[in-house]
């Protein structure tokens, strides 16, 4: 989750040189040429089950399709640091997914957690109708990319719905595969703008994009899902809004306000009761 949250203020600048539709594309694309020799040496390369099939397709068309697309509309009118908070609602959509959809029980302390994190998109949200949010956000970025977050907590249970049923490389290749093949109409009328890539910046910024969104990311993901509760896990997601505040504060020059840092504490407290130790039954 902290790679995701760095890849904010990364997808933010590649928004500003490349057409969306060819920077999700792309990363897909880049990406299977890294995990398909990965799968076939380290698993065999077999094709999983039509059920896991279609789980997979449902994945790339909310995880990769809706949340790129509403995440990266939505950075081109917000900033990268309010964009990074509005995705701290990640674990309480996913808590209640987990809860309604998977049928897990989560203990109270998760839904406070969840709870927390959520107040801490509510405080940046009413600072930005007070006016008070700093430059460079907007309500309709922030809510693009609020989408953007229903489309990935679809994609987490759906994803440990089928863990431990497929291998890890397996998974992330048929996964990156379906989204390359879903993008493609929508990338094909944008192809022209391949001619940015001849800047050596923006190069290694998609490289660096795919390499750690679309492969390191979901190793590290569907890994984890293998040992945690679908809801444990959208907790982590909290780790995603305080890296990409800090990224955008550290490199983008973006303002950080008071009722940011609110928020921020806000979400950082999410963590801290979620994993503080629980009390050992004798």
């Amino acid at each position: 989750m902290a790679l995701v949250g760095l890849n904010v203020a990364v997808a933010k600048l590649l928004a500003g040189a490349l057409p969306i539709a060819l920077i999700v594309l792309l990363r897909c694309l880049l990406a299977c040429a890294v995990l398909w020799p990965l799968a076939r040496l380290r698993e065999g390369g077999a094709i999983p089950s039509g059920a896991v099939l279609r789980n997979l397709a449902l994945q790339a068309a909310l995880g990769t399709l809706l949340y790129n697309a509403a995440l990266l509309t939505g950075l081109r009118h917000t900033s990268a640091l309010e964009a990074g908070l509005v995705l701290a609602t990640l674990p309480a959509v996913i808590a209640l997914g987990s809860a309604l959809w998977l049928r897990e029980r989560l203990p109270p302390r998760q839904w406070a957690a969840a709870g927390l994190a959520v107040g801490g998109m509510a405080a940046i949200t009413l600072a930005r109708l007070a006016g008070e949010g700093g430059q460079g956000g907007s309500l309709l970025g922030n809510a693009l990319v609020f989408l953007g977050v229903c489309g990935e907590a679809a994609y987490v249970l759906l994803a440990k719905r089928i863990a431990g049923r497929v291998p890890v490389f397996t998974a992330s290749l048929w996964m990156q595969l379906w989204s390359a093949a879903l993008m493609l109409p929508f990338a094909l009328p944008v192809l022209g703008g391949v001619a940015a890539l001849a800047s050596a910046e923006v190069s290694a910024l998609l490289v660096f994009h795919s390499l750690t969104a679309s492969v390191l990311c979901l190793l590290l993901w569907y890994a984890g899902l293998q040992r945690a509760p679908a809801g444990v896990a959208g907790i982590f997601t909290v780790f995603l809004p305080a890296t990409a505040a800090l990224v955008a504060v550290a490199l983008l020059g973006e303002h950080f306000s008071p009722m940011h840092g609110a928020g921020l504490g806000l979400m950082l407290a999410s963590i801290g009761l979620a994993t503080w130790p629980g009390r050992r039954r004798a």
